[in-house]
């Protein structure tokens, strides 16, 4: 049992890049599936299905490539872990390599990047960065 899942979430995916993998199955959540999107719509990864599985349902990932078959994730670090937990406010949400990288927000208005937070001004968990 994995009692911290956006870790093991974050560690699949670097696995699978490392491995050079085109496409990688998670177990899914609503916290997942958010994240999911929100890496799609930034241009981290290519696209991702939910398979339906009886159970709590397998999240696949297409992970995305540069032209010299490097990974388009250079990093992805966990910031809020299950033993000591990371709030922000709207204005001191941090920023990843100068803002080129994205942080990932859990709000009381949903799951979002730093940017959308600090524009709507909610501040919450940090999850983790990506660049």
């Amino acid at each position: 049992m994995n009692s911290d899942t956006i870790s093991d979430f974050l560690t699949r995916i670097r696995n699978a890049q490392q491995a050079g993998h085109r496409r990688v199955d998670i177990p899914a959540s609503k916290v997942k599936r958010a994240m999911s999107k929100i890496l799609v719509d930034k241009g981290y990864i290519s696209r991702f299905i939910d398979i339906e599985d009886n159970k709590q349902g397998v999240l696949r990932l297409f992970l995305k490539y540069d032209a010299y078959g490097q990974p388009v994730i250079r990093e992805m670090k966990r910031i809020s872990k299950p033993g000591l937990r990371k709030y922000s406010s709207s204005d001191n949400l941090p920023k990843t390599y100068g803002g080129l990288g994205i942080v990932i927000v859990s709000t009381s208005q949903g799951v979002m990047t730093d940017k959308e937070a600090r524009k709507l001004k909610v501040g919450g968990e940090v999850l983790c960065s990506v660049y």
